[in-house]
């Protein structure tokens, strides 16, 4: 093998890992909330003549969540359903005669035969397509209000991590939830939660063993021209 041809394939796999990295999933980490604002400060507890407020004997007040750090549990009722059809069909014919001039009352000849013309065209095009996608998440997972709007509404996050075998499930959620919207169990489907984002990731031997090693996901890739 000349140095010429080891030096192509040098950069040829060069060029393979970094479109591999380029394409790796995105890191599980805990970047999710950076964005969140910051949690509100509790005013300190006073305490009354009868009223001490470390009891917390709430006995008249709504149990829904309405404070900074009280329990929501949102229930998970995602399902979606996509589906798109076209197509596309075009014809057209075109057919031309041309008779031959006729000079001093004789028809033109070219080769002794008429200078007639004659023209036809056919052209047709059929194009198709058809996609369907469906999604769905049941479950449920707990969060914790992380402010209070102003206007009343409640910034609530949380995840749940479970480790089962060989493997780890992890579920996020943040968004705004309306309190008109909490039922009387403290909960909230998830249908009802604004500027949702919600992730369901996993990792483990499960998680790798569907997932495409770099060099099936540079071939699988936009940058390979076959």
């Amino acid at each position: 093998m000349s140095f010429r041809t080891l030096s192509r394939l040098s950069t040829a796999l060069a060029f393979a890992l970094l479109a591999g990295c380029a394409m790796q999933p995105p890191r599980d980490d805990h970047q999710w909330a950076a964005t969140m604002p910051a949690e509100q400060t509790a005013a300190p507890p006073t305490d009354g003549a009868i009223y001490h407020a470390e009891q917390g004997m709430e006995l008249f007040n709504d149990a829904r969540a309405h404070r900074v750090g009280d329990i929501l549990t949102i229930s998970l009722v995602e399902s979606t359903q996509a589906s798109k059809k076209a197509s596309t069909s075009t014809s057209k014919k075109d057919n031309t005669d041309i008779t031959a001039p006729t000079i001093l009352g004789h028809a033109l000849k070219v080769g002794g035969k008429a200078a007639d013309i004659s023209t036809a065209g056919n052209r047709s095009f059929d194009g198709s397509g058809d996609s369907s996608q469906s999604n769905q998440l049941t479950g449920s997972i707990t969060v914790t209000v992380a402010q209070r709007l102003s206007n009343g509404n409640l910034l609530v996050r949380g995840e749940k991590m479970l480790t089962i075998n060989q493997g780890q499930e992890l579920i996020r959620i943040s968004g705004i939830v309306r309190p008109q919207d909490i039922l009387q169990d403290n909960s909230v489907p998830s249908t009802r939660v604004a500027d949702a984002q919600i992730a369901y990731t996993g990792k483990g031997s499960l998680a790798d063993a569907n997932t495409q090693g770099w060099l099936s996901r540079f071939f699988n890739s936009k940058w390979m021209p076959y």
